[in-house]
């Protein structure tokens, strides 16, 4: 079987965009969604609106890896599932190992989308002499003393760290040091890498700032349009009839 030891993803060779890279996820669980649904076809606009991006966008996105769709038809389903897949790398295997198996690694290690998606989860590390051997997920936790050994054995080239900041990068050294070249970090600090490892960082508390940040500036805009509403109440107070016509109707026509 082929492993992430014996291949990397042709994206960068073709010269494919970051930011189409970044959103090649994003169709491929549109389209897998639609498989499941065994949709044969489906129009760049309705699969723009179902990953959350313009149809312009899209069809720019797709023209990097060759695929224009059918003039009244639109993409074939299935091919666009294979085609991304291969340009994400995601018709091989790839062994990842976990390193952290607090709360969040265990949880990210009973998570089941990684299979179906390519990642086969090799090796689930920790500090914590209390967790050796124990099953999580069905898969026995190893001490972080065996990690080179690990992924030397599995042939090991993405690792997730899952643990505390204060020792996400002496992990990370070690990881790199051992071969590893693709790092997810969950870890609350940034990581620093030599040229040629790739780092992506998921932080959970930022990405919760930030909708704080939106919710804050709401409730701000609700309170001005309030503070706006009484002003112009008190400009003119209920019942004013100075513009009013005989009947307490506005005039049509207001007098010279």
């Amino acid at each position: 079987m082929a492993t992430g030891r014996t291949h990397r993803p042709a994206t960068r060779s073709r010269g494919i965009p970051e930011a189409t890279v970044a959103r090649l996820p994003l169709y491929l669980r549109a389209l897998t969604t639609l498989s499941e649904r065994s949709v044969p076809t489906v129009s760049s606009e309705e699969l723009a609106a179902a990953a959350g991006v313009n149809s312009a966008k899209l069809r720019k996105d797709f023209s990097y890896l060759g695929s224009y769709g059918t003039r009244g038809v639109g993409y074939d389903v299935e091919y666009l599932v294979y085609q991304i897949s291969r340009e994400l790398g995601l018709t091989q295997d790839w062994p990842v190992v976990i390193v952290g198996i607090g709360n969040l690694g265990a949880a990210l290690a009973n998570y089941g989308g990684f299979a179906s998606r390519g990642f086969r989860v090799a090796a689930l590390i920790d500090a914590d002499p209390g967790l050796t051997g124990k099953p999580v997920a069905g898969i026995p936790v190893q001490h972080t003393d065996d990690l080179e050994k690990i992924i030397k054995a599995d042939r090991v080239s993405i690792g997730v760290i899952a643990t505390p900041a204060g020792a996400a990068q002496q992990v990370c050294d070690r990881l790199v040091a051992a071969g590893v070249t693709s790092i997810l970090n969950f870890a609350p600090t940034v990581l620093s890498v030599p040229d040629g490892v790739d780092v992506r960082k998921v932080d959970l508390s930022i990405e919760l700032q930030i909708l704080a940040f939106h919710e804050q500036r709401k409730s701000g805009e609700e309170i001005a349009a309030g503070e706006g509403a009484k002003a112009a109440a008190a400009v003119t107070p209920p019942g004013d009839s100075s513009d009013q016509g005989p009947d307490g109707d506005v005039p049509a026509v207001m007098p010279a």
